[in-house]
């Protein structure tokens, strides 16, 4: 039990198997009984009326008499309340105002009515410990709590009233009933409402300038349909209870005397002078503490100096953007926001970017009791398997459960987790961070944004073995661009203010997957390319080969700019090589300027042109491995039904196509019918390449015969997995998905291969 007053959002509700006992109520006046039900007997010691609907009938002449409270000898008066729910069981119910929140404001609305008024502390009265257990009795009270219940723990006093009752033969029947039980998110321990005495803030004067706030404008939130979030919130706020019983924390501002006098200074020493108190009257502090939210909520001017308007306060109050999750937006966002109002007469912030919560590959949410936590230290330096066990278990952890974890751990993880370095893991979660949607995580992403990283890595290798030791261009020179320069250049203007905007629209998943896409699909897997029959082959002379070299440290010391926010370290490691060959000034990454996008190396021309190279090498690429030809075997390449265009396109960028597909021979035909052949298209242009002598026909017909029966026999399988209604129903739903995903891809394979055992068939 955490032993202290908690908010309502640290409370997790959940359904439970219980019980409803009817318990019977004796009529005073000798009438009969009233029988009411509850989920928890034990409360009834703190029963102050029993409340039916005012327009039961079944019970209106009874209304203003008493009835005997079972095992207690008190007797407690029926009262009307439009709360209780004629429907629900026999339509009567047990008022326990200390012991339940809805009971409390039925007893709010009724506390001055004689009958309750008369009672032990007017109606009001608390039976339990802070231990959940049944209370003594105080020392102006006699027999108010029955003593054969006093010192037992909740769940030992509810069997031994039940039994009680039994006994009296007061107790109707018990019935199995589902309740909504809550639960402490911390603890796990059930909470009981318990009356203490605790310190409120008056909410209402702060929410009202807060809602006005986003309603005007003056803060947005992004996605922008978190903002309903917050107001469904703050319109219908409660007020804040602000004190807590633990052991750290700042302490309540309130000071007490002997007579229990209160007084609220921001020191005892302002306490005593403001209220003129003698050096000899003792003073102790409130032993509270404030809510951690309370203190939170002051964050952001608190630690600027204030309440001094020192300069870092001007300077940095208000900031520009808070970045949070969505479960702290009525703890913290809201209270922030309420806060800076009041105190700074300014909001704190301006924007508030809300991202998902990371959770497992599962979409399970990370708990230790689970087992399912991921470190951060441990993706980026790796651990072995059994350290990752003693690490989930720990010492403290109870027997049966550390089994249970080390038995998931060991299934899920048979290896340990490898070492995927800082830069993969933060490249991870940027490309998987969807606006206000949750991250399922999983190991097989960061692995393929290691793999980016090393892309990157190589890459610099080889620019850095092209241009290291020569000249680039950084000291001058003319420089001959080709259409491949022209072209890498105009698309990373392009991938600029693509992931510029997206960063500044806090679509950080959009910007990795930019800067993803423009460094391993433009840049390595077809710029570097590119430049290998320059570097290899000059023909343009030194102007050429300078402009090439001078090309690749240029894009790639920008690609690393642009990159660095996500992978600071990589970046910063082959900018420190790069910058130098680019002309570039600076002791390090971190203070050069962010990319911006130049119009002025904009080319929609080299781009077309570029464009209609790379699908020219792709068209004779699909050919060659649609037909199983040898990649390292120098095919022939036969061009019909081209336009001047591409006639024109051809002779600039020969060498291009003839390197990249490792193209023998490029001809041109007439109208004439070309020898049998594979085609391709590029536009309207035919690609062919004659099979003659190419491919062993029989051979390819009975290599795909096989491939095809093998994957028949994978997607029989896998539909019979799916048609099982056991599988479906029991299987968690992203293993289902996932089956239901590799049957597609079966069945888009099997299409594949049926239509290229049919282009055999007719060569």
């Amino acid at each position: 039990m955490l032993h202290t007053a908690i908010s309502d959002l640290e409370v997790i509700s959940a359904e439970e198997s219980g019980h409803l006992w009817h318990m019977r109520y004796p009529l005073t006046n000798g009438t009969g009984n009233l029988v009411v039900a509850t989920t928890r007997p034990e409360t009834m010691l703190g029963d102050c009326a029993v409340a039916v609907h005012p327009g039961d009938d079944r019970y209106k002449h009874l209304l203003g008499e008493l009835v005997e409270l079972p095992l207690t000898g008190r007797c407690i008066p029926i009262i009307a309340d439009e709360y209780v729910d004629p429907e629900f069981g026999t339509g009567c119910v047990k008022i326990t105002p200390a012991h339940d929140f809805n009971d409390y404001q039925v007893w709010q609305r009724h506390r001055d009515e004689k009958a309750i008024a008369d009672q032990p502390h007017g109606g009001l009265i608390n039976v339990f410990t802070a231990d959940a257990a049944i209370r003594e009795d105080g020392e102006d009270e006699r027999d108010l709590i029955p003593a054969a219940y006093r010192g037992l723990d909740r769940y030992a006093a509810r069997k031994k009233i039940v039994f009680d009752l039994e006994a009296q033969a007061l107790l109707e029947k018990i019935e199995p009933h589902k309740l909504v039980v809550p639960s402490g998110d911390r603890s796990g321990s059930v909470v009981e409402p318990f009356l203490t005495d605790q310190w409120y803030v008056k909410i209402q004067p702060l929410a009202a300038p807060a809602i006005r706030a986003v309603e005007q404008g003056d803060i947005r939130f992004v996605p922008d349909n978190w903002k309903n979030t917050y107001f469904e919130w703050m319109r219908n706020i409660q007020d804040w209870c602000i004190s807590r019983q633990i052991w750290w924390g700042h302490r309540s501002p309130a000071w007490y005397d002997a007579q229990d006098n209160v007084y609220v200074g921001r020191s005892e020493a302002e306490v005593r002078a403001r209220h003129n108190l003698a050096d000899d009257i003792e003073l102790h502090q409130d032993e509270d503490v404030l809510d951690t939210w309370f203190s939170s909520a002051l964050w952001p001017f608190s630690t600027l100096g204030w309440p001094q308007q020192s300069e870092r306060l001007k300077t940095f109050y208000p900031t520009s953007v808070l970045v949070t999750g969505f479960d702290i937006i009525f703890f913290w966002v809201a209270r922030m926001i309420m806060m800076g109002i009041k105190f700074m007469a300014d909001v704190p912030f301006r924007e508030v970017y809300i991202h998902g919560l990371v959770r497992d590959a599962h979409g399970n949410k990370m708990s230790k009791s689970k087992g399912n936590v991921l470190d951060p230290i441990d993706l980026i330096d790796g651990i072995d398997l059994e350290a990752l066990v003693e690490k989930r278990t720990g010492s403290m952890m109870q027997p049966h459960l550390a089994k249970k974890i080390a038995r998931q751990t060991r299934k899920d993880y048979p290896n340990g987790i490898a070492s995927f370095g800082t830069d993969a893991l933060r490249f991870t979660f940027a490309a998987m961070a969807s606006t206000g949607r949750d991250i399922n995580f999983d190991l097989n992403r960061i692995e393929g944004y290691r793999n980016f990283c090393n892309k990157l890595w190589n890459a610099a290798r080889y620019v850095m073995m092209n241009t290291e030791d020569q000249d680039c261009g950084q000291h001058g020179g003319e420089l001959a661009l080709s259409s491949a320069d022209r072209w890498i250049l105009s698309v990373l203007q392009q991938t600029s203010r693509q992931v510029t905007d997206h960063i500044q629209n806090y679509r950080m998943d959009l910007a990795a997957q930019g800067i993803y896409a423009f460094i391993w699909d433009e840049y390595c897997d077809w710029y570097l390319e590119l430049s290998k029959p320059v570097l290899g082959n000059p023909q343009g002379g030194d102007a050429a080969l300078r402009g090439t070299r001078h090309t690749l440290v240029r894009v790639l010391e920008s690609i690393l700019r642009l990159a660095h926010p996500v992978i600071p370290f990589i970046s910063e490691e082959i900018w420190q090589r790069v910058a130098p060959l680019a002309g570039v000034q600076g002791d390090t990454i971190m203070h050069q300027p962010y990319p911006e996008a130049d119009a002025s190396l904009s080319d929609p021309a080299a781009q077309a042109e570029m464009e209609w190279v790379k699908q020219f090498v792709l068209g004779v690429r699909k050919i060659r491995s649609g037909y199983n030809i040898d990649p390292r075997k120098p095919l022939p390449v036969l061009l019909q039904n081209g336009s001047d265009q591409d006639r024109e396109r051809l002779a600039a960028n020969r060498h291009y196509v003839a390197a990249l597909g490792r193209v023998d021979t490029i001809e041109w035909l007439g109208e004439a019918e070309g020898p049998e052949s594979a085609t391709a298209l590029v536009g309207e242009m035919k690609v062919l390449i004659p099979m003659a002598g190419l491919i062993d026909k029989q051979a390819e017909q009975a290599r795909l015969g096989k491939e095809l029966e093998r994957k028949r026999g994978d997607l029989e399988r896998t539909e019979n997995k799916l048609e099982n209604p056991s599988f479906v129903e029991k299987a968690p739903a992203a293993v289902v998905d996932k089956e239901k995903a590799k049957a597609e891809e079966l069945r888009a394979a099997l299409r594949q291969l049926e239509e290229q055992l049919q282009k055999i068939a007719a060569l």
